[in-house]
């Protein structure tokens, strides 16, 4: 990740078991040094492509897609928002399967939770939205309407209920592995910064990157660090 080129370098003591002096400097990258994207800029979609990571993709692979290069796969990785790409950015199904089974062992397809099903009344009235988390066992009360029908829209079949008393059988099973899959379904959705932007968030990078002027300045992409080592007279 040629991210690590862009970091400016700091003067810091030496720790190495080899070394001769307590005054002895060895340079490193300043990854104190981070990058954020300008609220200014993050607030505005149109500076964002929404892009969907297919089977496979990585940053570099994206990057040669969309940047022409493969060295910006770290543009990839800040601008769609990830600090940990090991745990978001989507598994490809083999190592998917692989995470799920170690985590969850014989229970992969035991019940993690239960969700509600759609229900709506026969004048097409959102009685309860799909997708909330609820128990196995959850209904909801009729109106005291006997008239109206509800209509449970399930994933294979609509189901209509009529009656006064309490609609049940309206959940459905999410299992271990289809939790999984779904965490790992949504992390496909990243929003890119269109290439027309990069040169201008290239620039503002390397000013960011940057060092002003001070008592520990060396050069604009070089500073040192004080000594704790040294002891005064």
């Amino acid at each position: 990740m040629s991210y690590f080129r862009e970091l400016p370098n700091l003067l810091y003591q030496s720790n190495l078991l080899h070394k001769v002096s307590s005054q002895e400097y060895i340079a490193i990258k300043n990854i104190f040094r981070r990058i954020k994207v300008r609220d200014s800029v993050d607030d505005v979609a149109n500076f964002y492509k929404k892009y969907v990571i297919l089977e496979g993709q990585r940053p570099d692979t994206i990057a040669e897609e969309f940047y022409g290069q493969t060295d910006l796969d770290w543009v990839v990785v800040l601008t769609s928002g990830i600090t940990n790409i090991k745990d978001e950015w989507p598994l490809n199904n083999y190592d998917l399967n692989r995470y799920a089974t170690e985590k969850y062992g014989t229970e992969l397809n035991a019940d993690h939770h239960y969700e509600t099903l759609e229900v709506r009344d026969s004048k097409n009235r959102l009685i309860l939205p799909a997708g909330q988390k609820v128990d196995k066992n959850f209904t909801i009360p009729t109106s005291h309407d006997t008239s109206i029908t509800y209509n449970i829209i399930g994933a294979y079949e609509n189901v209509t209920y009529t009656g006064s008393g309490d609609i049940t059988n309206i959940t459905t099973t999410i299992s271990n592995m289809m939790y999984e899959t779904r965490l790992n379904e949504e992390k496909r959705n990243i929003n890119l910064l269109k290439p027309i932007y990069l040169q201008q968030y290239l620039r503002e990078i390397r000013e960011i990157m940057t060092y002003s002027e001070s008592s520990l300045f060396i050069n604009n992409k070089l500073i040192s660090t004080e000594n704790t080592r040294l002891i005064g007279p």
